[in-house]
């Protein structure tokens, strides 16, 4: 599914309207007649009293052409405007006139304006006295708090436990986060118009959307082509079709060597799940490159993947001078694995900083890898290979400098930006994980779950990206495979347990979720 951004979606009506001559009223009648279907589905409209709550823009001017329609179906329709007719301009003044001048015909319908506090305590019990509202207060241009009335409004609404309906957007969520702008409406249904915004999909903004049904208002195919770069919200057969079915004669060769780094003394277990993780997504082979007087440690919890030993720093980490060693087993590897729980020793920084200069083989960089990358940022610009790296919003901080809110609070943008700039492709965790490639293309990941929010989830999720760039597939759908299969994962074990499933059970049921997925 492509999703888009306000600007993209403004960009689009304009186009539409100058250069092929459709009027923004002909969209808005589409935009309405649409809605109206979704609408007569999701709700018993037989006897209902529904009331229509709009603004001054073109939100409520869609409003009007839903009230319209449900009237000319013999429903109980009230309208409220959270305004005066007289600021109600263009299109929407245009369907509020039409609204205006069919009253007379429908003794079951009233038009209410409330532009003050004054008005609304006067008309409060009216307004409740309904059975479903149709939300259309404010559309997906919102980037303010809701103040005023229309606060006041919006939390009416919410307390009554009503049946809600939203046009475009829930009011009060920003179309491009999914940020509450001080209040939103708890929607049960939401029709959006020719393309799905972030602020649906991403959290909280889809808590409150409900069921979301996109309407086509006769944007031209080519004017949306036009805008980019897309996001995307990636379905099963997309992520299905990523990876390659397996000849009846292959064997391990066929299916790639993967290396992995990892370890230091107590964080044994980051690199053991790394590496099973791994062989349970699919590498024909791992060898796990591990600080030298941890293999007595390790080689007990790795059965599938190859152990080695390398040189260590003194408080146990590896060590740069380990490279030699790393650059001979690298010749014959298909990927590398870099970063769970190496530490971040100033020997295991000059390390990484070498390994980066040096590989050619395409890898993924997560954990200690990434702080250490963020002791010295510039090392990303002697890159020669195609990089991935999978920072939560703690380690996207310290690699951006900023604060874990900053990132939170408009991660879509942090993660575009980043990926962009450092010509990487980046894989912020999180609940709604976002894959965004260096093009400007972000992915929002759907799979997930709360019950994934433990130790360890992360090194699995490297194990598995790395074992989809080992099996060849491009680095951009090795991500993407990758953080899909690990929601889908943890999506099937919620299935029996809602939370207290943990990392190892993640491995062991990697092979479930890619049959449920190819199936």
């Amino acid at each position: 599914m492509i999703i888009v951004t306000t600007r993209q979606m403004q960009q689009m009506d304009k186009n539409t309207i100058e250069s092929f001559g459709i009027p923004g009223r002909v969209l808005m009648e589409n935009a309405g007649r649409g809605a109206i279907e979704m609408l007569s589905e999701h709700f018993d409209l037989e006897g209902a009293r529904v009331a229509v709550v709009a603004g001054r823009g073109n939100n409520g001017g869609d409003g009007f052409v839903i009230g319209r329609y449900l009237m000319e179906m013999g429903v109980s329709v009230s309208f409220f405007l959270l305004s005066t007719r007289d600021r109600v301009q263009g299109d929407a003044g245009a369907n509020m006139d039409l609204i205006l001048d069919l009253l007379a015909e429908h003794a079951l319908s009233q038009f209410i304006e409330i532009p003050d506090k004054d008005a609304l305590e006067a008309v409060t019990e009216i307004l409740l006295d309904h059975d479903l509202f149709v939300d259309a207060i404010f559309g997906t241009g919102l980037n303010a708090d809701v103040r005023g009335i229309y606060r006041d409004v919006i939390e009416l609404i919410n307390d009554s436990d009503k049946a809600v309906f939203s046009v475009d957007i829930p009011s009060g969520i920003n179309a491009d986060t999914g940020a509450v702008c001080g209040v939103a409406i708890r929607a049960d249904a939401t029709a959006t118009f020719a393309f799905a915004k972030a602020g649906h999909i991403l959290y909280p903004g889809n808590f409150h959307t409900g069921d979301l049904e996109v309407v086509d208002i006769g944007i031209p195919g080519h004017i949306a082509k036009a805008q980019s770069p897309h996001i995307f919200l990636p379905e099963p057969h997309d992520i299905a079709g990523l990876i390659p079915a397996r000849a009846f004669n292959a064997h391990k060769g066929s299916f790639g060597h993967l290396l992995v780094l990892a370890g230091s003394p107590g964080k044994t277990g980051a690199a053991a799940l790394c590496a099973n993780a791994a062989m349970r997504s699919g590498a024909g082979l791992v060898t796990l490159g591990v600080p030298e007087k941890l293999m007595p440690v390790m080689e007990p919890m790795v059965v599938e993947p190859m152990t080695t030993a390398l040189a260590q720093t003194s408080s146990g980490g590896l060590d740069a001078a380990a490279l030699d060693d790393i650059i001979t087993l690298l010749a014959d590897k298909a990927a590398l694995a870099l970063g769970p729980g190496m530490g971040t020793d100033s020997g295991t920084q000059e390390l990484i900083k070498s390994i980066l200069a040096i590989a050619s083989v395409p890898m993924v960089i997560d954990a200690d890898g990434l702080n250490c990358i963020a002791k010295n940022p510039d090392i990303l610009a002697t890159v020669k290979a195609p990089v991935i790296l999978t920072p939560h919003p703690g380690e996207m901080a310290r690699l951006t400098g900023k604060t874990t809110a900053d990132i939170q609070q408009n991660r879509m943008e942090t993660a575009r930006n980043f990926a962009e700039k450092q010509k990487v492709i980046l894989v912020l965790k999180g609940a709604q994980t976002l894959v965004a490639y260096p093009d400007g293309a972000v992915f929002i990941c759907p799979t997930g779950n709360p019950g994934m929010a433990c130790g360890g989830m992360g090194d699995v999720l490297t194990g598995m990206i790395a074992a989809f760039l080992a099996q060849d597939l491009s680095p951009e759908s090795a991500a993407l495979a990758g953080v899909y299969l690990h929601g889908l994962c943890g999506d099937l074990l919620a299935e029996d347990h809602a939370f207290g499933f943990s990392a190892s059970d993640m491995v062991a049921g990697i092979p479930q979720a890619l049959t449920t997925l190819l199936s």
